[in-house]
């Protein structure tokens, strides 16, 4: 049995079963908490702003483009895209507030107090949060669009889409982020870097990985 498509879990969703929006927070979940750690880091600002933005995808639900409606990959494309925009703006007015900012401050300078056991904890990670304990050293417009290119599987129109930048500008980040990724993490990023480039363009083209979606 196929699974409903976003766009019927919506309209389901409108009509008051909760069990329709239960299952499109599980779909999109995931990539939306990474998307906004790796603005806001490991406090509890990322979880509220993917919170609210549920919240208000249950309160606003956005109006699928008659151009997406049935075809269940573009439906889930475009509702993932406008979660991850409401994501982005949440976390960029956290950003702004200076009662987070001190909060975040005082966080990482516990985190830095942590010593010999912090290092302890960095060396028994595998690969995988090697590289996330790394992207999130990085300035937060590599990290951002990183966590969406290799975490959320986006292509680079729909980072610009998301992000407001060009699709050069998304195409140096990614380049730049991922060489100081391998300056740090060497062979353990080897894998991913080459894989990422082999999939995306070159910055110079212009052009998005397998071309518009």
């Amino acid at each position: 049995m196929l699974e409903p498509s976003d766009g019927s879990l919506l309209e389901a969703h409108r009509r008051g079963d909760p069990r329709a929006f239960s299952e499109l927070v599980r779909r999109h979940e995931h990539a939306l908490l990474s998307h906004a750690r790796a603005l806001l880091g490991r406090g509890a600002g990322h979880e509220d702003a993917v919170q609210e933005a549920f919240l208000r995808l249950a309160q606003t639900p956005p109006a699928l483009p008659a151009g997406v409606r049935g075809d269940p990959g573009a439906e889930r494309a475009h509702l993932g895209a406008w979660l991850s925009t409401v994501t982005r703006n949440l976390c960029m007015d956290t950003l702004r507030s200076e009662t987070r900012r001190r909060r975040r401050e005082a966080a990482a300078a516990e985190t830095e107090g942590g010593g010999d056991a912090g290092l302890a904890r960095v060396e028994e990670q595998d690969t995988r949060d090697a590289v996330r304990r790394e992207l999130e050293q990085l300035p937060a417009d590599q990290r951002e669009v990183l966590v969406l290119r290799l975490v959320g599987d986006r292509s680079y129109k729909e980072i610009a889409a998301i992000t407001g930048r060009k699709i050069g500008t998304v195409g140096w980040l990614i380049s730049v982020g991922l060489q100081q990724l391998a300056e740090r993490l060497g062979p353990v990023v080897a894998v991913d870097s080459a894989r990422t480039a082999g999939a995306a363009p070159s910055v110079s083209s212009g052009t998005t990985r397998g071309g518009a979606r």
